[in-house]
């Protein structure tokens, strides 16, 4: 069974790669720290390139560019995750299931500067943010998260990155399927067709997510 808070699960740079972060911004997040201890987590590879990034670390990541792409300052950031961790005693705080609640209440204390309304201006920030927060699964056993939907993807096909399937990489949500065996099937010359055959999917399901992977 993964350990999603000790186990190594992906590398840096592929963490980056399907969270759409730039690599550099991660190395960043990874370095820093907020109450005490890193704003991401991570843990030493085995070998330089190796996989040091548990599960606990990609939701923390997802949290943080969630918060970036609504316009929240690094500085605020780092001040709104060190009182979410003290607030709720756990230095995994951006990985828990109060995040979604009792910490999106926290992160707008420290929002009136840099954002009141995005989009249209007319949906609340809350709104917003917990649209975001919705692309997190919750353990109902410890509530901290257990799996999380890669937002590239559209809703026809579902991709999540879950600790317990395909070693952390991407996983089509209904069958467990890695995308990358889907995606290299494609690319060796089968048709879409054989390639949904293959692995039980429809047609326009393998090429959403054959277009999304060219896209990356």
């Amino acid at each position: 069974m993964v350990d999603k808070f000790l186990d190594p699960l992906l590398s840096r740079k592929d963490t980056a790669r399907h969270l759409v972060i730039p690599s550099s911004t991660l190395n960043r997040w990874l370095g820093e720290e907020a109450a005490g201890s890193p704003l991401v987590h991570g843990v030493e590879p085995e070998h330089v390139g190796w996989p040091s990034v548990p599960f606990v670390a990609v939701v923390e990541a997802y949290v943080l560019r969630s918060l970036r792409d609504l316009g929240l300052s690094m500085n605020k950031i780092r001040d709104a995750a060190a009182e979410v961790r003290n607030a709720f005693g756990t230095e995994f705080g951006l990985a828990t299931r109060k995040i979604a609640t009792d910490g999106i209440d926290i992160f707008l204390d420290y929002a009136p500067d840099d954002i009141a309304r995005v989009g249209d201006r007319q949906r609340p920030i809350r709104e917003v943010l917990d649209g975001y927060l919705h692309y997190i699964e919750w353990d109902a056993d410890d509530n901290f998260a257990s799996r999380l939907k890669l937002r590239q993807y559209p809703a026809v096909v579902p991709v999540v990155i879950d600790p317990r399937f395909g070693r952390g990489s991407p996983v089509v949500a209904e069958n467990n399927v890695p995308v990358e065996a889907i995606v290299t099937m494609w690319q060796a010359g089968e048709t879409i067709e054989e390639v949904a055959y293959e692995y039980e999917l429809d047609p326009v399901q393998v090429e959403s997510i054959c277009r999304v992977w060219r896209a990356a």
